[in-house]
């Protein structure tokens, strides 16, 4: 280690798996695990979605499932389901199954600095929206080396 994360504290946030069907997914991880719904529901579209996507027109329903065992503050599962996704798999970040792994960071343009000094690349923009319930998040999404998306997002840890 080059010691950069003795300087920003990092924290694991949530996995985002893209779904057919959101709701029947999601009613799987609450039936078999015991995932307890985090509102509100997500319903996003819009240029903000565009440009941070990369995908023209796109737009996402879902929501977070608390993972058992973390407590109130622990990880979530974030389950999406895009309008539009492609028949055959291919990796973006609408593509069915495993999306993104995300972590929350004091500074996305310096972690994004990061993965591209390790071999990652840029998916969409670096793009700044305020979520409901949530709060105003930096984010972008990127490709690590082994073409899986990873989402920085900037918001303050506690």
């Amino acid at each position: 280690m080059d010691g950069w994360m003795d300087e920003m504290p990092v924290r694991y946030t949530h996995t985002n798996l893209v779904a057919r069907d959101w709701k029947r997914l999601a009613a799987f991880y609450e039936r078999v695990f015991g995932c307890v719904p985090v509102p509100p529901e997500r319903h996003h579209s819009g240029k903000w979605l565009e440009r941070v996507t990369g995908i023209r027109g796109a737009t996402i329903e879902g929501m977070h499932l608390r993972l058992p065992g973390h407590g109130e503050a622990g990880p979530t599962l974030e389950i999406f389901q895009y309008s539009a996704m492609p028949d055959r798999p291919a990796s973006g970040p609408n593509t069915p199954g495993f999306a993104h792994i995300a972590f929350a960071v004091e500074d996305v343009a310096m972690t994004v600095r990061r993965v591209l000094e390790h071999g990652g690349s840029e998916v969409g923009e670096l793009t700044v929206r305020e979520v409901l319930g949530v709060g105003l998040l930096t984010f972008l999404f990127s490709h690590v080396a082994s073409n899986q998306n990873v989402t920085q997002e900037g918001r303050c840890l506690k």
